[in-house]
């Protein structure tokens, strides 16, 4: 018996609506980004100077800042993240808190570890510590100045080039 070759064409817009489709699902499971929901973890600190996930100049061992666990990233290209499109994190232990804003990203965290820029750290305990264990956390949205907005305001990401709430269930996959 003879191997027979066919000649299967595919339809033009085949490519076409599987890029589209990529595209619109990529990179935004921003809904779960969970504003104002607090959580318990662990902190430790970071000096890094230099670029951070945002696309931004950081200097981790002079200024207040924090850097996410990696989990919490929607976007292949963190710089256009809903995560640095003014969200903070509130921080507490035993009784301070402070209110960082997002600027990096830490890849080794798990989803409640805090990786807080050392002068943040140091508010909270000694850098000779290492580790905090019991923090409470949430993240907050924050205006451009860093001042943290009304529970009711609503956060949005991108899908498919549509604003969207953050809590808004994504649908159509």
């Amino acid at each position: 018996m003879r191997a027979t070759r066919r000649n299967l064409r595919m339809p033009a817009g085949v490519p076409l609506a599987a890029a589209a489709l990529l595209a619109l699902s990529a990179g935004s499971a921003s809904a779960a980004i969970p504003i104002n929901q607090p959580m318990t973890g662990m902190a430790t600190y970071f000096n890094d100077t230099g670029y951070g996930a945002c696309g931004t100049q950081i200097n981790a061992g002079t200024q207040l800042l924090v850097a996410v666990p990696a989990s919490w990233w929607t976007t292949a290209n963190p710089n256009n993240d809903p995560l640095c499109k003014g969200i903070s994190v509130k921080v507490t232990y035993k009784g301070k808190t402070l209110t960082l804003p997002v600027k990096d990203q830490c890849p080794s965290c798990a989803s409640t570890h805090l990786d807080l820029s050392q002068p943040a750290f140091a508010q909270f305990a000694p850098l000779s510590q290492g580790v905090i264990n019991g923090i409470s956390w949430q993240f907050v949205q924050t205006t451009l100045s860093g001042q943290s907005v009304a529970l009711s305001a609503p956060v949005t990401g991108s899908v498919g080039g549509a604003a969207t709430p953050l809590d808004a269930p994504l649908t159509g996959f």
